[in-house]
């Protein structure tokens, strides 16, 4: 069959949630057969979100490929089951670039390059990209920010002229904001109604209406936004809180959300999809009862989009260890020697964040000396592994002034340096080690019996590395280097073998963590903490 377009839009305010939409809208259509993919075409000008402050956009995200994505991608990812790439991501930077590169390059053949119709038609290509592969049978494309925002005004030109060209292949699904006005004790519905009009007034007509809200819509409003809208009373649809984003998935299809948008695509609708290993997912949500607590150390915790794919990973594993997960954010510019224990204490695992700089460096290191102290089971992830052996190498190997270059570039003890091919590099954006590479693991260690193989590859984004040149004194010290990369040679993982779960990654294995296969090195820290709290447990 030819290729569907579904265009997700946003009207109102930001963060409503259309990624959650789009991926709850994939998931379903993956659940009946289909193939399915999202992209997210962000209005900002930045080439990716690589250099981006996470104060501005959250956690940056890393395809499999090596692209720095939006946060959104790691949703799509976690609900679809499936890897995205660069082509699931493209910021206005990107399309700037490309159409400025074609005409240095004469490709206009001295036209006057415009908005209408090159950056229009540079949008356009890169939506049908994926649709042209022939892999895909859905391809659902949210646009970022809000209608009526000026960056986003080319990509709903080019969405409008995409719907004209594509005929019932097309759709567009537009997610609006119904307030509660509490003093008045209603809902109001003319947010949506200009939102709408809005769109309509640039020449899009959506199909499909998705009504965020806190409170229940009464059909009869629903009906109401329908004819202000110009659209099908049951395309009118709600998006009420749940307890967990993983229950959209439910709460769309229960209002026929795949069955409309299949319809309106020329599809009759067959059967229902199949969601038994979802729903076997969120009954263990419902089930879990005991709770494990884990504490994440950071300088971003008062900001959690900043460790989100950090965040599931760890719901998801404790979610397949029959536990609640309480995760307590422990700030690590606040984080002392002499408080380490007041904030640790009571923990029964500790994530140490990933990151760059020096802000929040040293309280990292007072939590991962306490950590390991008292033998809390201990995650370290990228930044979080390089505090680890910082830690180690200072308090236990007595190189006391051991430190990264990227903190301190006079260190007698660079345990942590500059990788050799990033010395070279000025500028910051797209230029680090990223994306997915090969780690070979010692069989024996707590790691490779974790993933239950001594080869696994997984994502990275870092420029520091352990410095092999003291790799030995390590080795002899207690510190194992227990995974590395067979064509660089880099040290990818180091542990504690003495310690109860005491483990540090150059790689980042959040980003390869779904609702259907949680990463297995998250489960087991989970399975660690657990078994620690139940040892406090029966001490007491």
């Amino acid at each position: 069959m030819d290729t569907k377009y579904i265009f997700v839009t946003g009207g109102v305010v930001s963060s409503l949630g259309k990624g959650i939409i789009s991926s709850s809208l994939a998931r379903l259509l993956l659940s009946r057969g289909y193939r399915v993919t999202i992209q997210k075409f962000d209005p900002y000008i930045n080439i990716d979100p690589g250099t981006l402050n996470p104060y501005e956009h959250g956690e940056c995200y890393v395809t499999v490929d090596g692209h720095e994505a939006d946060l959104d991608l790691g949703h799509y990812e976690r609900f679809m089951d499936t890897p995205t790439s660069r082509a699931n991501n493209v910021t206005t930077g990107r399309i700037y670039q490309s159409v400025i590169d074609k005409e240095r390059r004469g490709d206009y053949l001295g036209k006057t390059v415009q908005i209408i119709p090159h950056i229009t038609d540079e949008i356009k290509r890169n939506v049908k990209l994926l649709g042209n592969t022939g892999k895909y049978d859905f391809v659902i494309t949210e646009i970022g920010g809000t209608v009526g925002d000026i960056e986003s005004t080319p990509y709903l030109e080019a969405v409008r002229q995409l719907r004209w060209e594509l005929g019932q292949n097309a759709l567009c699904i537009h997610l609006t904001y119904v307030p509660y006005l509490r003093a008045a004790k209603e809902l109001k519905t003319k947010p949506t109604q200009h939102s709408v009009k809005l769109l309509q007034e640039v020449g899009i007509q959506p199909d499909v209406l998705v009504l965020r809200t806190e409170k229940e819509i009464p059909a009869s409003m629903r009906r109401k936004v329908a004819q202000f809208c110009n659209v099908d009373p049951d395309a009118v649809i709600q998006s009420i809180d749940v307890p967990t984003i993983y229950r959209v998935p439910l709460t769309m299809h229960a209002q026929h959300l795949d069955e409309i948008v299949l319809r309106k695509t020329g599809i009759e609708p067959e059967g229902e999809p199949d969601l038994h290993r979802w729903n076997h997912f969120l009954d263990k949500i419902e089930a879990a009862k005991e709770e494990v607590k884990i504490g994440l150390v950071g300088k971003y915790v008062e900001l959690q989009d900043a460790y989100k794919s950090i965040n599931e990973s760890l719901f998801q594993a404790a979610t397949y260890m029959d536990r609640k997960l309480s995760l307590h954010y422990i700030h690590s510019e606040k984080l002392t020697a002499e408080n380490a224990g007041e904030k640790l204490d009571g923990l029964d695992g500790v994530i140490i964040a990933p990151g760059f700089g020096q802000r929040g460096i040293e309280g990292k290191f007072h939590a991962i000396k306490w950590c390991r102290e008292n033998d809390v089971p201990t995650f370290g992830i990228c930044l979080g592994m390089q505090c680890m052996v910082i830690e180690f190498a200072r308090n236990v190997l007595g190189l006391e002034d051991a430190n990264s270059t990227e903190m301190d570039l006079k260190t007698p003890h660079n345990v942590i340096d500059l990788m050799e091919e990033q010395k070279s590099i000025s500028n910051m954006g797209g230029t680090m080690r990223l994306g997915a590479y090969d780690c070979v693991l010692d069989p024996e260690s707590l790691t490779a019996k974790a993933y239950g193989t001594d080869h696994v590859r997984e994502r990275h984004r870092h420029r520091f590395e352990f410095n092999d040149e003291y790799r030995e004194r390590f080795e002899q010290g207690g510190m194992k280097c227990v995974g590395k990369n067979p064509d660089a040679h880099l040290v990818e993982v180091v542990e504690i073998p003495g310690k109860r779960w005491f483990v540090g990654t150059q790689y980042h294995p959040e980003y390869q963590s779904t609702v259907l296969h949680p990463n297995p090195l998250f489960i087991d820290f989970v399975k660690a903490a657990i078994a620690y709290g139940a040892e406090k447990q029966a001490a007491k």
